[in-house]
């Protein structure tokens, strides 16, 4: 579904739509959360762009995969939907329930840089 209002447009996937994109390497999952977070536990496959350093002219070359951004539990992620969205930086999807909603979904975890 997509936002509506003064946020960014930014489409709500599922956790099962983010698995099955990192499954058929259509996505890239972009992870916004700081590093002590994503060394605690982070999705296999996504690659770490905290949003505190957060400069969207410098995100990873998705290679024709379609960017998702993730966090703790959604609303970071927004935070960087917009902000790309600001410099024109066509990011237009997260992982609606973040990292929270992976967890409680039972999904593998990764430890670690």
């Amino acid at each position: 579904m997509f936002g509506f209002g003064q946020g960014p447009r930014v489409e709500d996937l599922s956790v099962e739509e983010v698995k099955a994109g990192l499954a058929d390497g259509s996505i890239l999952l972009v992870d916004v959360r700081e590093p002590n977070e994503w060394e605690a536990g982070h999705i296999p496959g996504s690659v770490l762009f905290p949003l505190s350093t957060f400069d969207p002219a410098a995100l990873p070359e998705a290679n024709g995969k379609r960017v998702v951004l993730s966090c703790r539990s959604g609303k970071r992620s927004l935070q960087a939907a917009g902000i790309a969205q600001a410099h024109g930086v066509g990011v237009d999807a997260h992982l609606a329930g973040g990292f929270l909603d992976w967890v409680n979904h039972g999904e593998p975890v990764e430890t670690g840089s």
